[in-house]
């Protein structure tokens, strides 16, 4: 059933709508081409003549002062809820499948690996960028196709409930946690709260198309299918060797090679393979998506400028995540002249940010870093407990680092590594 079916059910006396067709939607005005659908979320309401103009064929808006007669609006109440209501009921009706993702740390590379290997067999297509949560969600659902055969959607949240009300609309076929870290602490206090909001994908898909990470302390009595570097794992990754061009690992006894590095992402490469096999895919296909996997950028994306190599791994941190950067950066490059490590904020870890931070500093001490600079209000505490450590700088202005890394002339390699509000790309000139 396509979006406009729906439509014409929901307002029969919309006569409009039956000679209507409808190519994509949008929520940005200035992403409106002809044949969209606009819904118009907050300050959207501004711009539904602009919507219109831009070739909008229908604008779904919701603030009542605005009293357009134009018959090519609807006015709702509330135009999120009314978004994914349509969501919930364009994906019942259809036979597309769908394979959720949540955790604290991988999700999004996951999906990236999911995407290119399921796309080996079915047609298939992911959520993009950040639009992983209430609004992003069903954007991405209300995005397909009905003749698309899978949907690879993240499911982000910060706090109780935020997954169920994802998977209520995206009835997931298919769910798979990550891991169980310190993300959004700053709402949920611990990490057994952390564990109960994301489980909560648990009451939606079967135990047998579950997928988890069966090392993680919270994740390893899941009823599912666990994948891991343990023993006691359904499916158990072994022979696993990194060099600077990617990794290799074994899996159900069969080798695989990945373009990306870190044990981690080893990690999140198996979930693909599990779920590649359980969907019933060849291992060529299996290892033609891995080999072709395009990563969302800012997930140790490798950025070539002149004699300077970045891995920009910037989009998100935690302590987790910090230190499986900081480690998996310590194994690679050292044919490299000189190596530097910039590290910013942590964000949402609520009370206990100061610890975290500071805590930091073990990882770093392994490090063979020639240079570790430090930027953020957060880092002033790692900074506080790494003053004796001569490679240790902090900066108050990100310009300063640019300029700092200019001014070492050697061919070196720079890991970025903060928090997305951080906004540590801006320091690759």
């Amino acid at each position: 059933m396509k979006i406009i079916d729906l439509l014409r059910d929901y307002f029969p006396e919309k006569k409009i709508l039956e000679s209507m067709d409808i190519k994509d939607v949008c929520m940005d005005s200035r992403e409106v081409k002809k044949g969209s659908l606009f819904f118009a979320i907050k300050g959207g309401n501004n711009h539904v003549e602009e919507a219109i103009k831009n070739g909008a064929v229908l604008v779904i808006y919701d603030r009542k002062d605005l009293l357009i007669q134009d018959e090519n609006t609807i006015f709702t109440e509330d135009t999120v809820n009314f978004m994914q209501k349509l969501a919930r009921d364009y994906r019942k009706s259809n036979q597309t499948k769908v394979v959720a993702i949540t955790g604290s740390n991988g999700k999004t590379t996951t999906k990236d690996i999911i995407y290119s290997v399921l796309s080996q067999r079915f047609r298939t297509k992911k959520t993009q960028g950040n639009h992983n949560n209430h609004i992003g969600l069903p954007y991405t659902i209300l995005n397909a196709q009905p003749e698309d055969e899978v949907l690879v959607l993240e499911m982000g949240m910060s706090d109780f409930g935020e997954i169920d009300l994802l998977c209520s609309i995206a009835l997931p076929d298919y769910g798979i946690i990550t891991n169980i870290g310190e993300s959004h602490l700053e709402y949920l206090k611990n990490k057994e709260n952390v564990f109960k909001a994301k489980g909560e994908l648990l009451e939606y898909v079967h135990s047998k198309n579950t997928i988890v990470f069966g090392d993680d302390y919270y994740l390893k009595d899941i009823h599912g299918i666990k994948v891991g570097y343990g023993d006691e794992n359904t499916f158990k990754i072994s022979e696993f060797i990194e060099n600077d061009k990617g990794a290799e690992f074994k899996l159900a006894g069969k080798t695989y090679r990945i373009p990306i590095n870190g044990e981690h992402n080893v990690i999140n490469a198996s979930f693909a393979v599990v779920l590649g096999l359980e969907m019933g895919l060849s291992l060529s296909e299996i290892e033609k998506g891995l080999q072709g996997v395009e990563l969302t950028p800012m997930r140790f994306q490798k950025i070539e400028k002149g004699k300077k190599l970045y891995i920009n791994d910037a989009y998100n941190a935690n302590p987790t995540s910090m230190k499986l950067a900081i480690e998996t950066f310590d194994k690679l490059y050292n044919k490299r002249a000189c190596k530097i490590i910039v590290l910013g904020d942590m964000l949402e870890l609520g009370e206990k940010s100061e610890e975290y931070h500071k805590n930091i500093k073990y990882y770093l001490k392994k490090s063979k870093a020639e240079y570790i600079f430090l930027y953020g209000k957060e880092m002033k505490n790692l900074w506080s407990v790494c003053q004796d450590d001569k490679r240790v700088y902090y900066f108050e202005d990100k310009i300063f680092i640019s300029k700092k890394i200019e001014s070492i002339n050697e061919k070196s390699v720079i890991l970025l590594k903060g928090s997305r509000g951080m906004k540590l790309e801006e320091i690759i000139k």
